[in-house]
């Protein structure tokens, strides 16, 4: 088994992954900003009963990790491979982690909400995302009793996840509508009908190798299917966009642009984090339009050559040191 950002999936030229959120809280606990320490503890056990303790085959494939005896820099590195959010990575109460063997499920218990399930797979899966989190979250509702309101839905920490809590995203690379500054004005345009266009790690980041992730905004007076739906509608849209902006590149400028890039990291031996990002972006556009011939996944390369997964893999490492290290390993996963 292995990770999203090492498989291939539908339309994943642009497409680079879908990632499905349902946020669930138990009923008769205090949202996760009001808990004392002990109702965390329980809290943490009884999502773990419920799961591991089910007797299905689907459970068997997953494990509990207990966030505090993770070192923060794996903490990290998984935010990195956007397996956990920021926020959870940065809290210091108990909190609790239930992870797939290949990191495609990973069932947050003590984020803002109770739980937060989480599905992330390669390319444009939507549908299939959200089937393996219903699993989940019929699974966990045959035991536990979720918050729920007739006429709100489900009951979450923050209202704008009331009704469904779902948050449905897809992972988009728009090289070419960055370049030619249409990114602000389609996000103006889309988030009049309930969709925001966010940063690689989600809300509050900045765009980084002209990656962007799309999402609703609507989870009241909504069903799931309908929110699924209305993003894959809007997802094809920006998907047609990109490759028409696409196409409207000169030829010879794109080539040299690509190629460069390629040459750059085939021979650098410093390359910081963002410079790494700026030309990876550049390989998988000449990539995806066949103008280089590489076997390398830029974005495997990408997500290996962050700060903290290349901590995880060679150890505590200063700026300087993990330019080096960044810089060696591209230069191997490219073919120098």
């Amino acid at each position: 088994m292995s990770s999203w950002y090492k498989n291939s999936g539908p339309s994943d030229d642009i497409a680079v992954s879908s990632r499905i959120r349902l946020a669930r809280n138990l009923k008769g606990i205090p949202f996760p900003s009001r808990m004392t320490t002990e109702q965390r503890i329980e809290l943490n056990r009884k999502v773990r009963d419920a799961i591991l303790n089910s007797n299905t085959p689907f459970a068997k494939s997953l494990k509990y990790i207990d966030m505090r005896d993770v070192p923060e820099a794996q903490k990290y590195a998984m935010v990195e491979r956007h397996i956990i959010s920021p926020e959870f990575a940065n809290k210091n109460e108990p909190t609790a982690i239930i992870l797939s063997g290949d990191e495609s499920i990973s069932i947050m218990i003590g984020e803002e909400d109770h739980v937060r399930i989480q599905v992330i797979l390669a390319g444009l899966q939507l549908s299939e995302a959200y089937d393996i989190a219903e699993r989940i979250d019929s699974l966990l509702h045959a035991s536990l009793q979720f918050a729920f309101d007739s006429k709100l839905g489900f009951l979450t920490e923050c209202p704008t996840n009331l009704g469904t809590g779902l948050r449905a995203s897809v992972m988009l690379h728009l090289p070419a509508l960055e370049n030619s500054g249409e990114i602000e004005a389609l996000s103006r345009s889309i988030g009049k009908i309930g969709f925001t266009v966010r940063g690689m790690y989600g809300e509050g980041s900045k765009s980084a190798a002209s990656l962007y992730q799309v999402s609703n905004q609507i989870t009241l007076g909504l069903s799931e299917n309908n929110a699924l739906d209305n993003l894959k509608i809007i997802t094809t849209q920006l998907i047609d966009k990109e490759l028409q902006s696409r196409k409207e590149l000169k030829t010879l400028e794109l080539e040299d642009i690509c190629y460069r890039a390629l040459g750059t990291l085939q021979s650098c031996r410093i390359l910081t984090s963002n410079e790494m990002m700026n030309l990876l972006s550049r390989v998988k556009l000449g990539k995806s339009m066949g103008i280089l011939d590489i076997k390398a996944s830029p974005i495997k390369v990408l997500i290996e050559a962050q700060p903290f997964m290349l901590m995880q893999k060679y150890g505590i490492l200063e700026p300087k040191d993990r330019d080096i290290y960044r810089a060696n390993m591209i230069r191997e996963a490219l073919g120098q």
